[in-house]
């Protein structure tokens, strides 16, 4: 019978795969219904009064990020560390099982469940660096484990306190303590006498093939989410003129975000012939944050649209139409490593300002027009973009890579 010091022995010198495990896969099913609870919040957001849209808004925006620390938290654990350890994948399947919990949740967080929310969360982001702190002693990592670890006491404090108070003081006591952790993450988690080290100066090294293979999987599963809410709405009455086109409209807007993320090089040249071996940046977590979310707010969008193609069309659904896709290209720009030798690509920037710039003429437009121009631009930013990689393609870049 193994002792929990045995169970733990050698985690610190382990190293990450170059891909992602069976277990990590499993680990995303939880977020397949997450992202759906989330898309539900939002089309919700959408129908509820002018009034209080920025506070609903607001508690989605702190829900959708909240759960993506637990994902990012998630992915570079097992970029670090191998994820086919037991120990590993224990720790993988509590977090699953927590995950389940703050998905079913959700809907009341802000309601009679925020206790249960809130306990849940600091449980899932206290007990993860708490087990790394315990298992990696005698390891130099076990110091970054035990800075995370505080900075998490610090906001999981605010945590339970937002959970119990309720009302105003939930949502002022939830930002804060979300605040903290994406400070805590942006600056490698800094304490005095203990500093700011990474983790690579720790000895320990990030698998950046694992990471990136981890973000592609996620973008696979939030890109489902646009199929998911347009065929859905396109089902219950059956097919119509207005929503045959806005299905077609959310298919090319799928097939650009797709060809956007996967063949577009922020420098012009790909990072190997075959454009695989993303370098990713390091505001990438971030990046993935606003390319997710941007594809969550287009399928709500496109949603919303079959489910109500008559006119005279809310601009808070254009916002969320062309904001969805502004989102995904700035998120898809940074998401790589800049290069200090190659002319940085502007092409996405570009498109994101020529959303930015059709959005307000699409309010005198009926909705189904409005789903239309999106899905054009989308595919025009796309064209505009592939000819501007041309060289990089030229050079061998696969017609489909692989993750």
């Amino acid at each position: 019978m193994l002792t929990r010091t045995e169970f733990f022995r050698g985690l610190g010198d382990s190293r990450s795969t170059r891909s992602a495990t069976v277990l990590e896969l499993l680990f995303d099913i939880v977020y397949v219904f997450a992202l759906a609870r989330l898309a539900g919040r939002v089309a919700d957001d959408l129908t509820i009064v002018r009034e209080t849209l920025l506070s609903e808004a607001g508690q989605t925006v702190l829900f959708f990020t909240a759960m993506w620390m637990i994902w990012s938290l998630n992915a570079q654990l097992a970029s670090t560390y191998d994820p086919r350890r037991p120990d590993l994948q224990a720790i993988l399947l509590a977090t699953m099982f927590g995950t389940l919990v703050l998905a079913v949740t959700l809907p009341q967080a802000f309601g009679q469940r925020g206790v249960i929310f809130s306990c849940t969360y600091v449980i899932i982001q206290v007990g993860r660096p708490l087990l790394l702190t315990f298992a990696l002693r005698g390891h130099a990592a076990r110091v970054f484990a035990l800075r995370v670890l505080t900075w998490h006491l610090a906001s999981g404090v605010l945590w339970i306190s937002g959970g119990i108070s309720g009302g105003l003081g939930r949502g002022i006591f939830w930002t804060m303590a979300l605040g903290i952790e994406m400070i805590g993450a942006a600056t490698t988690y800094p304490l005095p006498r203990l500093g700011a080290t990474q983790l690579d100066s720790l000895g320990v090294t990030v698998s950046q093939e694992h990471l990136a293979e981890r973000y592609n999987q996620f973008f696979m599963i939030a890109l489902a989410e646009v199929v998911l809410e347009a065929g859905a709405a396109v089902s219950f009455p059956g097919f119509s003129t207005e929503g045959t086109i806005t299905l077609v409209a959310s298919f090319v807007a799928v097939v650009s975000f797709w060809r956007i993320y996967f063949y577009h090089v922020r420098t012009g040249h790909a990072s190997s012939p075959s454009g695989e071996g993303i370098m990713l940046s390091r505001w990438a977590s971030y990046s993935l944050l606003l390319i997710v979310g941007g594809i969550i707010c287009t399928a709500v969008g496109f949603g919303q649209v079959i489910e109500d193609p008559h006119p005279p069309i809310d601009w808070a659904l254009v916002a969320i139409l062309f904001g969805g896709p502004v989102l995904f290209l700035i998120g898809r720009s940074s998401l790589e490593k800049a290069s200090r030798t190659a002319p940085r690509c502007r092409v996405l920037y570009l498109g994101a300002v020529a959303l930015i710039v059709a959005a307000p003429v699409m309010v005198f437009l009926p909705p189904v027009a409005v789903a239309a121009a999106v899905a054009v631009i989308l595919a025009g930013i796309t064209m505009f973009d592939q000819r501007a990689h041309r060289q990089a393609h030229q050079r061998g870049l696969e017609a489909n890579p692989t993750l």
